[in-house]
């Protein structure tokens, strides 16, 4: 999710809904398709159009584990149908004013590959895909979480696979101080053999201090009754060195859901997340000391119809209010949606 003044874009994945598919509730003999919302007036209305984004074969991205394999797009790469992943030649300007930038990866597990995109026209067109490296590691499950330092230099948090096929073995911070030429690994923020650590969302609280949000799973056999919660790291030396430093969320329901950490105007911390225990819905919590403690937790919505929901996205408009995406249902066999919350702490 972006933002630039009152307008705004958020993108998604669309998939066909089947009610008795599972946990997720969708057909995975059907391609998944790359979406984009654009909201001219802070989230109050929006259009949605396919992502104007290229993928190899021209096949859906960051959706495999959703998609027969013949329909995923790293069997597009396999194939090599273009436009294949490839390095970046450099010379991005990470603070244009109309910058965005957008990671995408094929799958989860050993072998998922991972790219990125970049657009100076506020997501009407993205230039890629640009490879991001392995980093040494079995898989790189990339999802957006970038701090941008100045016009080249750029972190990026990145979650590992495990080798033994399974996702989510850490999280760890990449940076590029050329422009996006190369990535280099700089440190990890958190691994663990026993539990899954992923999807992080990262903000810089001053020069040097930086917090990590990060989602967490226990490792069990039956994934959908695993414990869950969102743990927070700090780093106070940019990067370099981290630590635990809480847990803001200790419990986030059935699977467990992926946070969403933002950097107020006024300084405070704000964190929104999905529910997914009963009542089914979209949460958040304030912290007033760059993430020591933490607030009440608010209750943006509680009238979710199942627990396969969340996923949030948030940003603040000039005007201080909060704008939070996510997909959403009421009933529990109905179509999920994606939908916007409004809200002002």
């Amino acid at each position: 999710m972006w933002v630039w003044d009152d307008e705004i874009v958020v993108s998604f994945t669309q998939c066909t809904h089947q009610a008795d598919a599972g946990f997720h509730a969708r057909t995975p003999e059907l391609p998944a398709y790359p979406l984009q919302s654009r909201s001219l007036d802070g989230g109050r209305t929006w259009q949605t159009m396919p992502t104007p984004a290229p993928s190899p074969g021209q096949r859906g991205f960051s959706a495999d584990e959703h998609m027969i394999p013949d329909l995923r797009v790293a069997t597009a790469i396999e194939l090599g149908r273009e436009p294949l992943p490839r390095p970046c030649p450099g010379g991005i300007d990470f603070a244009h004013p109309d910058f965005a930038l957008m990671c995408a990866r094929t799958g989860l597990g050993t072998g998922t590959q991972a790219w990125f995109y970049t657009s100076y026209d506020r997501a009407h067109t993205w230039q890629g895909p640009y490879a991001l490296p392995r980093f040494g590691q079995p898989g790189i499950e990339a999802r957006t979480d970038c701090l941008v330092n100045s016009s080249s230099d750029c972190m990026l948090f990145l979650t590992a696979s495990r080798d033994n096929g399974d996702e989510g073995a850490g999280v760890f911070l990449a940076r590029t101080t050329d422009a996006g030429a190369t990535f280099k690994f700089v440190a990890w923020v958190a691994r663990s053999p026993e539990n899954y650590l992923l999807m992080p969302s990262s903000v810089r609280v001053d020069a040097t201090t930086l917090v990590t949000a990060i989602r967490c799973n226990a490792i069990r056999d039956r994934f959908e009754a695993d414990s869950s919660w969102i743990d927070l790291y700090q780093s106070t030396d940019n990067g370099a060195t981290w630590r635990y430093l809480n847990r803001p969320v200790s419990k986030a329901g059935a699977v467990g859901n992926p946070p969403a950490l933002l950097k107020l105007r006024d300084g405070r911390l704000c964190l929104t997340y999905g529910y997914r225990a009963a009542p089914f819905g979209i949460r958040a919590r304030v912290s007033e000391d760059g993430g020591a403690t933490w607030g009440s937790v608010i209750h943006l919505r509680d009238d979710g119809g199942c627990s396969d929901l969340g996923y949030p996205r948030t940003i603040q408009r000039r005007d201080g209010t909060i704008v939070t995406t996510y997909y959403f249902n009421e009933q529990p066999a109905t179509e999920r949606y994606i939908a916007t919350t409004l809200w002002w702490v």
